[in-house]
Parts: structure tokens; C-alpha cells; sequence
């Protein structure tokens, strides 16, 4: 009777196996929630859009954008740390993930443990614009200027802690000049002021300002990644306008909650890589200064922990405040 029930139960399980691997294999079967951290039209909300707008046409369901913007990412980052990791909630963030940990005291979650890097999905260069008024126009003469006159130059940014923020931080570290951050609620407003000439310079991504540049409105004196921006191919980096250390690598990525299914990261990272090569993908991100780029989930992962880490260094460098 025991083998009998063992026979039994073992029979069932080889039953349900198919079942369970054709659930599994049809993942996903109901639109899929994606949490960005940040306010509709900022340039991860587009990005954002760009990518799952393909993916829903690829995996045959709809991708949701749900904006859930404030306190510099990390009401959206808990919401998704809080969530079923099914698959069916997902996140699109940018390098910011990285800061939160070292700017704010303490969060609701842990940015290693609580979500599964995917891929990246674009490298979005910040490039540094200033007014044609100042009469500067390179990266050499702003630092010629900055040192005949310290502590007299200043520098908008989209709020304190951000992309914006660090990337004019790091540049200032390793120039060695001074200048003040004018925190701003968005670009949109940094952007106005630099063009009015109360604001010195901005390190802006480069979709809300490429249309001035082209206009004669502002001036593009470097992008501050390691690599030029395909956007403006012309425009050399701060490291080769003689500021070398002074890289910072804006990047938006694709996260899930923590102890998702492998199979479905694996799934998402596959689908982001086949969206970023179709031509309307490609087009769109030129439009907007992104360079496509992905990773596998295990080398986004080891990147992740790297940029924690190179971050934290770069914070207390800077000096920035601590939200408690």
C-alpha cells in the first residue's frame, strides 16, 4: 500500500511537471507594471517608454509605465523592493540607484539584495553647456576663468544627488576648482537659467538641451563620459579636454524585485537586447543622446556593486549632504 501511494504521488508529480514548465514558458500571460522612480518626461520616463513600448509589441502584452517620482528615486525603488517577484512588476532606473545608498541615511531597502539588475539599457551622456554671453568657449578657458576667480562660478543642477549633480562634482574634483551646485527641481528650469546667464554651466543629459546647442543658444564644451555621445560626435570628453578622472557614466537599466525567477530574467534581458536593435529603437535613441548598451544579468550585476562602491567614494569626496 505504501509503494502504492508513492507510485501515486511520484505519477502525479510527472503529470504536473509539463504543466508547470508550460506556465512558466508562457510568462507573461497579463500586462506587465514597469515603476519609474521619476517624473513623466524626464529622460528616464522616455527612455523607459522607447524600450517597452517594443517589448510589448515583441512578448505580445502590455508594458505599463507607472511614474513614481520623489525623494531622488526611492519611493518608486520601494515599491518595486515590496513586490511579488513574478515578473509582472519591474523597474527602470538610472545610475541614481547607485547614489541613494551613500545620500541617504537610510532606506527602506537594500539596493543589492532587494532587486536583480537585467541589463542596462542605454549609456545617456551628460554634456556640459554654458551661455555664449560668458564668453567661454572651452573646457580650458571655463577653468582658466575658475581659477583667476575662486568660488566666484557656479553650476545648476536637476537636484541634490542626482546624475546632474555628481557628474559636475566629479568634474570639479579632478579639475580642482571650486564652484557652488544650484539645485533645480528638473531640467527643464536648470536649463532656462544657464541660457539667461545666471547659472555658469550645467552638465545636462543631452535631449533637453541638443536642440539649443544646434540653435547657437547654448555652447557644448564636453560630455562628461568615458566615450563621445554618437549625438555630438564632435564634442569632445572632459578627459580629453585635459580634465583626465573627471568620467561619469549616466546610464538607465532594467532591474526586477529581488529572487526573480531566473528564466524571467533571462527572458527580459533577451527581449531589451532584440528591442535596441530594431531601426525605430535606434532612431529614437539618437534623438534623445543615448548610446544603446546591455549587459548580461551576471556582468550588470558585478557593475551594479562596482558603482555602490565608486559612488560612495565620490559622496564623501564631494562632500554631499546626507538625507537622515
Amino acid at each position: 500500500m505504501r509503494y502504492t501511494r508513492r507510485f501515486i504521488a511520484a505519477a502525479m508529480l510527472a503529470a504536473l511537471a509539463p504543466l508547470a514548465a508550460q506556465a512558466q514558458d508562457a510568462y507573461p500571460n497579463k500586462p506587465i507594471r514597469v515603476i519609474v522612480p521619476f517624473a513623466a518626461g524626464s529622460t528616464t520616463d522616455i527612455i523607459a517608454r522607447a524600450i517597452t513600448d517594443k517589448m510589448a509589441q515583441s512578448m505580445g502584452q502590455q508594458f505599463v509605465i507607472d511614474n513614481r517620482g520623489g525623494a531622488s528615486g526611492t519611493i518608486g525603488q520601494a515599491m518595486v523592493a515590496q513586490s511579488a517577484p513574478d515578473g509582472y512588476t519591474l523597474m527602470i532606473h538610472s545610475s541614481s540607484h547607485t547614489v541613494t545608498p551613500h545620500t541617504f541615511a537610510k532606506l527602506p531597502f537594500d539596493p543589492l539584495k532587494d532587486f536583480v539588475p537585467i541589463t542596462p539599457i542605454s549609456a545617456t551622456p551628460n554634456v556640459l553647456v554654458i551661455a555664449p554671453s560668458k564668453n567661454i568657449k572651452s573646457v580650458q578657458e571655463l577653468l582658466s576663468y575658475a581659477r583667476a576667480n575662486p568660488g566666484q562660478l557656479n553650476f545648476a543642477s536637476a537636484g541634490q544627488g542626482s546624475a546632474t549633480h555628481l557628474n559636475a562634482e566629479k568634474f570639479k574634483l579632478a579639475a580642482k576648482i571650486q564652484a557652488t551646485n544650484i539645485p533645480f527641481k528638473g531640467s527643464a528650469e536648470a536649463v532656462n537659467e544657464v541660457i539667461a546667464g545666471r547659472v555658469d554651466y550645467y552638465f545636462s543629459p543631452i535631449a533637453p538641451v541638443i536642440g539649443q546647442i544646434r540653435g547657437g543658444q547654448l555652447l557644448a564644451l564636453a560630455v562628461g563620459s568615458a566615450q563621445r555621445a554618437s549625438a555630438l560626435p564632435d564634442v569632445p570628453t572632459t578627459a580629453e579636454a585635459g580634465v583626465p578622472g573627471s568620467e561619469f557614466n549616466f546610464w538607465i537599466g532594467l532591474f526586477a524585485p529581488g529572487k526573480t525567477p531566473r528564466s524571467i530574467v533571462d527572458r527580459l534581458n533577451a527581449e531589451v537586447v532584440k528591442a535596441l536593435a530594431t531601426p525605430e529603437v535606434k532612431e529614437r535613441f539618437l534623438t534623445l543622446g543615448a548610446d544603446a548598451w546591455t549587459l548580461n544579468p551576471r556582468e550588470f550585476d558585478t557593475y551594479i556593486r562596482n558603482e555602490i562602491k565608486n559612488n560612495a567614494a565620490l559622496v564623501k569626496a564631494a562632500g554631499l549632504e546626507v538625507h537622515p
